[in-house]
C-alpha cells in the first residue's frame, strides 16, 4: 500500500474529474467511492448520497478526489508531471489534459486543465538535457524551452546539440 496519496479537493465535480482523468491514462481505474450520509449535513452541506471521495489510480499511482465544497481551489504551486518517451505521447497528453482548460496558463510544458489542476507534460529526456556538464548546452535548452508552450523534443534536442 502506498503511504503518501495526493488528495485533490473539488467543489462538487470530483466524479466528473476522475472520469476525465481515468479516460486519459491507459493504466487507470476507480477503486472506491464513498458518499455523504445525513450525518454532518450542517457542516458539509452535501445531500445524502452525493459523492464524498473517490479513490482512483493513474498509471498505478493512487489518488483521492474529495468533493469538499468551494473553500479551496487549485493553484500552480502543485502540479503533476507526466514524463513522456516520445513526441506522440507529449502531443496526446497535452491535447487531452488541456481540453477545455486555461490556454493562458500554458507555458514551458505546463498546462491547466478544465478543473484548474496544473500538469507538466515533459519529455523524459529533459532532465539529461538540462543537467549536462557543459553549461552552454543546458543554457541553450533553457532558452528553447522558455519559448514553448507544448514542449518539442526535436527542438530541445537541436538546442542541446547547438543547432
Amino acid at each position: 500500500m502506498q503511504s503518501i496519496v495526493p488528495c485533490l479537493w473539488f467543489d462538487n465535480n470530483a466524479e466528473e474529474a476522475v472520469n476525465f482523468y481515468t479516460s486519459i491514462f491507459n493504466d487507470a481505474k476507480i477503486d472506491k467511492v464513498s458518499r455523504y450520509g445525513e450525518a454532518g449535513f450542517e457542516i458539509h452541506g452535501k445531500p445524502a448520497g452525493t459523492v464524498m471521495t473517490i479513490e482512483f489510480e493513474l498509471d498505478g499511482r493512487p489518488f483521492t478526489a474529495l468533493n469538499g465544497g468551494p473553500v479551496f481551489k487549485f493553484n500552480e504551486a502543485i502540479s503533476f508531471q507526466v514524463h513522456c518517451n516520445s513526441q506522440e505521447e507529449i502531443d496526446y497528453y497535452w491535447e487531452r489534459l488541456s481540453e477545455g482548460g486555461d490556454e493562458n496558463a500554458q507555458q514551458c510544458g505546463w498546462l491547466k486543465d478544465k478543473f484548474g489542476l496544473s500538469w507538466q507534460i515533459v519529455p523524459a529526456v529533459l532532465g539529461k538535457l538540462m543537467t549536462d556538464k557543459d553549461p552552454a548546452k543546458s543554457e541553450r535548452v533553457m532558452l528553447a524551452l522558455l519559448q514553448m508552450k507544448k514542449l518539442d523534443i526535436r527542438r530541445l534536442q537541436q538546442a542541446y546539440e547547438g543547432g
